[in-house]
């Protein structure tokens, strides 16, 4: 059972705290929070999220770390929270770019943090330096109940909200949830465009599944060995580093989002022998209910693409591929069965 309310969609602002000014080093996160008082909440800050490195910044100088707490807010906004950018990507240019006009921001009036306009209610507070109290349990997107653990405690100095507040919650748990169908693409796009950017052979990528801990990845090859190189660089990501726990590499001919393509490729082209790296003692959340201890796991790439030299292991011959008609026989044959009295 969980111990406390969470605000499950609201989003998070805070600031580098030696570099303030920077505004695209600004964050705004969703981050599990549990209510503990009239002005107290716990709130989990996971290591490789950009909040961790500014509490992580403030604590070594003893200080506190302000933060606006925003509910109720634009669904882009929602959407730019929940997905892993860079650490100087700002979420409100990005939510900018996809409304082809600059998001509206407002001023908090206590922390002067950029605040997403039109917020039902803002919460201004600090998160108290070097302290840590039980939080949770609680059910979490992973289909399980997280343990208690010592997290942060915020204190709540003002709350700011419109008349008649219209308070936004969020359904998650065993997939499939609205969250999965929050998270999954904004997973997906940042993951592809960091891997694109350095290997331009990469064609897809699917990470939809529990926020990526497992992820499909479709790619061409230039070499033996390639990739495993781009399996490797995916669990390397900002993202990577805290959830992409297993990696399916595929030929550019599977599409990562057609599950009986990617079973095929699993099926055909696997050898157990040599196609499976497991890496020891890999970082991931906390949260993944796999991880011994809390945090630390072994990670996988299953490399279930064709072999190209100098990997010239397997006898692999011609695909067998549909012939360009087939698709209109199908339809045709299709079309037959339906019409018969």
């Amino acid at each position: 059972p969980e111990t406390g309310f969470d605000p499950a969609t609201a989003w998070v602002v805070s600031r580098d705290p030696l570099d303030p000014d920077n505004f695209g080093k600004q964050n705004v996160g969703i981050y599990r929070m549990e209510v503990k008082g009239k002005r107290k909440l716990g709130l989990q800050p996971v290591p490789m999220h950009d909040i961790a490195l500014h509490l992580h910044k403030a604590e070594e100088r003893g200080e506190d770390l302000p933060i606006a707490i925003t509910l109720g807010n634009d669904p882009i906004i929602t959407l730019m929270g929940a997905t892993p950018l860079k650490y100087d990507q700002s979420e409100y240019e990005i939510a900018g770019a996809l409304r082809e006009s600059p998001y509206p921001i407002a001023t908090a009036p206590l922390t002067g943090l950029d605040v997403p306009w039109g917020s039902e209610v803002i919460l201004e507070g600090v998160i108290e330096s070097r302290k840590r109290e039980i939080e949770g349990p609680f059910g979490e997107f992973t289909g399980h109940y997280s343990g208690g653990r010592n997290m942060t405690v915020v204190r709540i100095d003002k709350v700011s909200y419109r008349s008649k507040p219209i308070f936004e919650s969020l359904y998650l748990g065993m997939p499939w949830t609205e969250i999965d169908y929050l998270m999954g693409p904004a997973t997906c796009v940042p993951l592809y465009q960091q891997l694109k950017a350095e290997f331009p052979e990469v064609q897809a990528v699917n990470a939809m599944y529990t926020h990526g801990l497992l992820a499909i990845i479709s790619t061409k090859k230039r070499y033996g060995g390639f990739a495993r190189a781009v399996g490797l660089r995916a669990m390397t990501t900002p993202h990577g580093l805290g959830y992409v726990k297993m990696v399916i590499m595929v030929d550019e001919d599977v599409d990562p989002f057609n599950l009986p393509q990617v079973m095929w490729a699993l099926s055909s082209k696997v050898n157990p022998a040599g196609d499976l790296v497991q890496l020891p003692n890999m970082s991931v959340l906390e949260l993944d209910p796999g991880s011994s201890p809390a945090g630390i796991t072994d990670k996988l790439i299953i490399d279930a693409t064709t072999p190209v030299a100098p990997d010239n292991r397997g006898h692999y011959s011609q695909p067998v591929v549909d012939l360009p008609e087939t698709k209109a026989w199908a339809e045709k044959l299709t079309a037959m069965l339906a019409n018969r009295k």
